[in-house]
């Protein structure tokens, strides 16, 4: 098997390809965020990401099937229960969950609000699943003039907090969702605590970039194993928040899918050994949460004439994964995640080009491919290693 020093992994946050067969559980059939998307706009303009193979996974308007891929490509299925950012992000470093994280449609329990009153000594707003952005709009203007932050969820397992930055101070917010993250274990572990700080006056309250969040520490995975044999893990956006530091051994944190891709590169560029893993969280958090499929697609757009900029950097035992976590659809009428396929593309110079790697029936095969490659002890999902690098 040809030589591999360094793997980089980028996940194009939510950009799923299709639904899987148990979404009618999660009311997400039909869901094709990658497909809908490009018949929103009545075609998507992605060649690099076609020539890479990307058109033979599925009919996704504008990006065509390539008879000559010049990347191995194919499809994985989420085996974990869920559909959230931390079950995707951890089944891919091999954590395969048995069971979901917590949600909560109708609010926290009564139990749960107490405790969080008890040890931050305030009151609170909300309390109730809904949109970031509405919330605010809907409760900001009471927050401002009682100081009580507001305590929401969504469709996904996540407590998250938000506060006018010049009302609530950045580092007593972070605080409070720390005293959260302790209150919430056990049953009601829930996948990450947010912080969710706002700016603006009432009728113009506007998020801002110093969301922070604190999340669950994974089991053992393969960062760990990495990590723990001295193989470099470097941390682009909020990948380090996702795995709560665990097995990371540089974090650099980003505040946009320019950002991320510039951050990648001059990591690429600084050569080395081990895993650069990148989470690109635009297109779920900007485009995908707001039903915003025009601006899902420009964005999709923008991350494609970045490749030969990605690919030019790459060393000669450098290989590139793009995959994504999980999907959500802009154009279904809800605002949550989806339950869909996730591409897997793969290029580099020591990469067969063409090959297809089918369905994958777990995100941890590529666990299981970087242990492969490391020489690392690993026994969850199956490596795809020996038919992409042989």
């Amino acid at each position: 098997m040809k030589q591999v020093d360094r793997v980089i992994i980028i996940v194009l946050d939510s950009v799923g390809i299709g639904s899987l067969p148990d979404a009618f559980r999660y009311g997400d059939e039909g869901s094709n965020t990658l497909g809908n998307c490009a018949h929103a706009v009545n075609g998507l303009n992605m060649p690099q990401m076609e020539k890479l193979g990307l058109g033979n996974l599925g009919d996704f308007m504008g990006i065509g099937p390539s008879g000559d891929p010049a990347g191995a490509y194919g499809k994985m299925a989420c085996q974990s229960p869920g559909k959230d950012t931390t079950t995707g992000h951890w089944e891919i470093s091999g954590i395969i969950l048995n069971r979901p994280f917590p949600v909560y449609p109708n609010g926290f329990p009564r139990e749960i609000i107490d405790q969080f009153i008890q040890r931050t000594g305030v009151e609170i707003l909300g309390n109730k699943a809904a949109s970031g952005t509405e919330i605010i709009k809907e409760l900001g203007e009471e927050h401002v003039r009682t100081g009580r932050p507001i305590v929401y969820t969504s469709a996904d397992s996540v407590f998250q907090i938000a506060a006018h930055e010049e009302v609530i101070p950045l580092e007593r917010l972070y605080e409070m969702c720390r005293i959260a993250r302790a209150i919430l274990t056990g049953e009601n572990a829930v996948g990450r605590v947010i912080a969710r700080p706002f700016t603006g006056e009432p009728g113009n309250f506007v998020r801002t970039m110093n969301r922070h969040d604190f999340s669950l520490e994974p089991g053992p995975n393969i960062l760990t194993q990495m990590s723990g044999e001295g193989l470099p893990v470097l941390a682009v956006g909020k990948i380090s928040d996702i795995f709560s530091g665990v097995g990371i051994t540089r974090a650099i944190h980003t505040t946009n899918n320019t950002e991320g891709v510039d951050r990648t590169v001059e990591l690429i560029r600084d050569g080395g050994r081990g895993l650069i893993f990148t989470n690109l969280v635009e297109f779920d958090m900007v485009y995908g949460h707001r039903n915003d499929p025009r601006g899902y697609a420009r964005a999709l757009e923008e991350f494609d004439r970045r490749i030969p900029e990605i690919t030019g950097a790459l060393n000669k035992n450098d290989i590139l994964i793009i995959t994504a976590d999980h999907g959500c659809d802009p154009t279904t009428p809800g605002t949550d995640h989806s339950r869909e396929y996730v591409p897997l593309i793969i290029t580099g110079n020591s990469v067969r080009p063409g090959v297809n790697l089918g369905i994958r029936q777990t995100f941890a095969d590529v666990a299981a491919t970087l242990a492969e490659i490391f020489s690392l002890k690993w026994e969850t999902g199956k490596s795809f290693a020996g038919e992409i690098l042989s």
